[in-house]
């Protein structure tokens, strides 16, 4: 159904099965081939920032289409796990980089380390709104291993103040933003799946061709509506691997 270069809705065949994989410049290229431009009708430095644009894009509907197979962007070199130290009497912590400087764009789970170092997940709590949180703001300053914690602003807030500290005893297990793409990149690809770099041309041509008001600005705006559905589609079946269970109806007793 999706062909390979903007599905049923393309009229040109670019980009063959072979070459799914794209680097910076051959998107740039096919930027150029998709709109009519060249580097000074569509200057590279604003290729790049719409390309960068588009991997936003494309990294927001990545994360909210999967599931336990998270997305994280193949260009970094480290996973997306923040670990920092429980520090005695510090019941607060930052985290709005991970600890090669990206962006934090969500949590979703955050463990700490007991006194002897086995780390257990603890449930995040809305203070403001929920019952029996009055230990966040009680004045009590209740001591221990913390088990529950609030997310306000840019940071993490724990119900009970530690009373032990534990070298990287907190892990914050994160989404961020992706690797970006720079003027000087020439053979950088997208850290995404590889049938999916063809956004990277669609969605910047289109943006071209809408400031522009160019004849094939709707026709690329559904190549990307298109694409943005594909994106969707294959990151909600990286977890073909985990089995699937129906429930039962229940049993009607009267």
């Amino acid at each position: 159904m999706w062909g390979y270069y903007g599905g049923c809705v393309a009229t040109s065949s670019i980009i063959t099965p072979q070459t799914m994989s794209l680097t910076f410049t051959q998107i740039t290229s096919l930027i150029d081939a998709e709109v009519k431009t060249n580097s000074t009708s569509y200057p590279l430095a604003t290729k790049v920032l719409d390309i960068n644009v588009a991997h936003d894009d494309l990294i927001d509907i990545a994360i909210r289409s999967c599931g336990i197979g998270q997305y994280d962007d193949t260009n970094h070199t480290d996973y997306p796990i923040i670990t920092t130290d429980l520090n005695s009497g510090q019941r607060d912590i930052s985290y709005t980089q991970d600890g090669s400087s990206n962006l934090v764009l969500d949590i979703y789970k955050v463990m700490v380390a007991n006194s002897s170092g086995v780390y257990q997940e603890i449930p995040q709590v809305d203070m403001q709104s929920e019952r029996w949180t009055e230990s966040f703001y009680d004045g009590q300053n209740v001591t221990g291993q913390p088990t529950k914690y609030d997310r306000t602003g840019n940071g993490i807030i724990f119900d009970v103040i530690p009373n032990y500290s534990y070298e990287e005893g907190i892990k914050i297990f994160i989404n961020r933003e992706g690797s970006y793409f720079t003027v000087s990149d020439t053979t950088k690809k997208p850290g995404v799946d590889g049938r999916l770099h063809e956004y990277y041309v669609i969605s910047p041509a289109c943006k071209y061709a809408q400031r522009n008001g160019l004849a094939n600005k709707d026709e690329l705006y559904n190549r990307k509506v298109m694409f943005e559905r594909k994106v969707s589609e294959v990151y909600s079946k990286k977890d073909r691997d985990v089995r699937k269970i129906l429930a039962k109806k229940p049993f009607n007793f009267i």
